[in-house]
């Protein structure tokens, strides 16, 4: 919710629309101006002000890029910036380290921009933003509260249209479900699967939509047998992900047939693509030298762990005998780390959404196989020749120009990563969001993590 929180208080130079992730201009007044392959000029939106009164700069922006190439998170969607300066005043000027025009704007439009003069405390504890909507109050994490008040500085598109707007942060399922079916809030995100009827009944619009979000499995490539793609094949052929999703799920799900789902416009399947055949996997564990296989399955306490019974029992039917750990994402990727010992773990079962930031292939693959901690500390995949193909492939698909070319090399990407995974989905997912139509003009659920106000006009 921090994530969905910020979309309505902060800008990017530009910002993606998560209803169907189109890129527009938001404190930038038009789109990148070309001055070589490798330079672009941007310009801020006239009279563009934080909520705090003071006018944005080109100083703002350089600052705000700056912090984010610094981030761990988005230091690797940003690898292709080579420096951030102000030509002036309203002027920013993006160098390149190669070009990279096709995914500019979107890449641009994950820095959110700050004052410069925010310190670090300040920034978490009452930051500033240009945006149409300012924090008022934030208080707590689960149970907690989160009021925003109109910016009356904001001269975008998008202002707010109410007097203000409260969320209640509730991470639990039954208390999301009661607060929208006794009526005290007008819409939820992460529907719980198994109240959407009563959620319906209430009189309350259940809406879902395909996207990306996913339960993975991830395996720690340095240790045997899972060193060997094979084995980790074997797991994908022995889980009935079907099944899966008709009882876990309740339909609202769709099988992998490839990294991205169907419903992206990237979307190209794979040459490798998971059914469930015992003996296949019974096979493929037999060439690998693994049959008889022990290992142990830890799964995070998220709503991945409603999957662990029956891929036990799947797994069990194909000769892999398992024990079970649950932990928490804290506990769990605290353990894991750049190492040169062979980490503490066999198999991973989580989930993971990386669209909340972009849905450009090469972003979502430099997520979970970029040259980051998941390959050098979690699936430890990036001293692999087929990793080190892997980013040969996706350094080729970001300096070409030509979509039907990128296209091709990104449709091999798929194919390695679907051939090896170290790291793969089962499914993707579809986002349940719950509302009252006849309450909320002009809303609409998105496809990943969190919801969208932006535009919306409440009705009573």
């Amino acid at each position: 919710m921090v994530l969905a929180a910020t979309w309505h208080v902060f800008e990017g130079l530009y910002d993606l629309d998560l209803h169907n992730y189109t890129t527009y201009n938001a404190l930038a007044a038009a789109d990148p101006v070309e001055v070589s392959a490798t330079e672009y000029e941007v310009t801020l939106r006239d009279g563009a002000k934080f909520s705090d009164g003071t006018p944005v700069t080109a100083a703002d922006v350089v600052a705000s890029f700056e912090a984010n190439i610094a981030n761990d998170t988005y230091s690797a969607f940003l690898s292709f910036i080579d420096s951030v300066t102000a030509k002036d005043d309203t002027t920013v000027t993006f160098t390149l380290k190669y070009p990279f025009k096709s995914l500019l704007k979107g890449r641009l439009a994950l820095v959110k921009i700050y004052p410069a003069a925010l310190t670090e405390d300040q920034l978490k504890t009452n930051p500033i933003g240009s945006g149409p909507w300012m924090y008022d109050t934030i208080n707590g994490d689960d149970g907690g509260t989160i009021t925003f008040v109109p910016n009356e500085n904001y001269n975008g598109t998008m202002p707010a249209t109410c007097e203000t707007m409260d969320w209640n942060i509730l991470l639990d399922s039954t208390s999301r479900t009661t607060a929208l079916t006794d009526g005290s809030v007008q819409a939820i995100t992460d529907v719980p699967d198994s109240n959407a009827d009563q959620i319906a009944a209430s009189g309350a619009t259940v809406e879902y939509v395909p996207g990306f979000t996913l339960p993975f499995l991830m395996f720690n490539t340095k240790k045997e047998p899972f060193n060997d793609p094979r084995v980790r094949q074997a797991f994908f052929y022995a889980i009935d992900v079907e099944k899966l999703i008709a009882n876990q799920m309740d339909g609202h799900a769709a099988a992998a047939t490839s990294f991205l789902p169907e419903s992206y416009a990237n979307y190209n399947r794979a040459s490798t693509v998971y059914t469930h055949d015992v003996e296949k996997a019974k096979q493929l564990l037999q060439e690998a030298g693994a049959t008889n296989l022990t290992c142990k399955v830890t799964y995070l306490n998220t709503w991945v762990s409603s999957l662990i019974a029956q891929i036990e029992e799947d797994l069990k039917a194909a000769g892999i005998t398992v024990t079970t750990e649950e932990q928490t994402s804290q506990a769990f990727y605290a353990t894991v780390a750049p190492s040169e010992e062979i980490l503490p773990f066999d198999v991973l079962l989580a989930s993971g959404d990386p669209s909340c930031f972009g849905n450009d292939p090469d972003l979502l693959m430099s997520w979970w196989y970029g040259d980051n901690v998941w390959t050098q500390g979690r699936s430890c995949w990036n001293t692999t020749p087929e990793w080190a193909e892997l980013q040969t492939l996706l350094q080729s698909a970001r300096e070409e120009a030509d979509a039907t070319k990128q296209q091709e090399t990104w449709n091999q990407c798929f194919d390695l990563i679907a051939e090896n995974v170290p790291l793969y989905p089962l499914f993707h997912r579809e986002t349940g969001t719950g509302y009252y139509s006849e309450k909320l003009e002009d809303f609409a659920p998105i496809s990943t993590t969190g919801i969208v106000f932006l535009g919306t006009t409440p009705l009573e």
